[in-house]
């Protein structure tokens, strides 16, 4: 009788382990997801205007555009960077653009760098902070910024 107890007592701890690892593995796979993310992937901001895929540029973070609500200017063709200062980039189209660039760590969930803005052909300083599946965007001059709100999103309708 003693073996048998000490018997179903390994097989217990075996099927207890083989449960844990289990668990350990489902967690690591569904609820961390998008806490492991940070703030790569594709954020739509909250009006809807534009839809930005942020991803890694080296060592640090770019975001381009891969989804406008108007993608066509009153002529219906695609918009253009025509408000950029340098004329040679004025015909370039706007979705595709990378409008943040080389946004560096900055804190925890924190980044800063620059955004362009293609309404005033200008860039900014910029500054990002993550906070779950809302990122927020500033583009400052001086002490002036002006702050935008994204969320983090799963698809996008790219048009040309």
């Amino acid at each position: 009788m003693v073996a048998d107890r000490n018997y179903s007592g390994r097989r217990t701890l075996k099927l207890f382990r083989k449960l844990a690892i289990a668990g350990l593995f489902a967690l690591g796979f569904s609820g961390s997801a998008h806490a492991d993310e940070g703030a790569i992937g594709l954020w739509t901001m909250d009006s809807g205007k534009v839809t930005v895929r942020i991803a890694p540029c080296g060592a640090n973070l770019c975001g381009s555009i891969v989804g406008l609500a108007k993608p066509l200017n009153k002529e219906g063709q695609p918009k253009r960077d025509k408000k950029n200062p340098n004329e040679a980039l004025r015909s370039r189209p706007v979705m595709g653009l990378t409008i943040l660039s080389n946004m560096k760590p900055a804190g925890e969930n924190k980044w800063k760098g620059t955004i362009y803005n293609a309404d005033d052909g200008k860039t900014y300083a910029s500054y990002m902070k993550l906070g779950g599946s809302v990122m927020k965007v500033k583009g400052c001059v001086g002490p002036f910024c002006k702050t935008m709100k994204f969320h983090r999103t799963t698809k996008f309708v790219r048009t040309n």
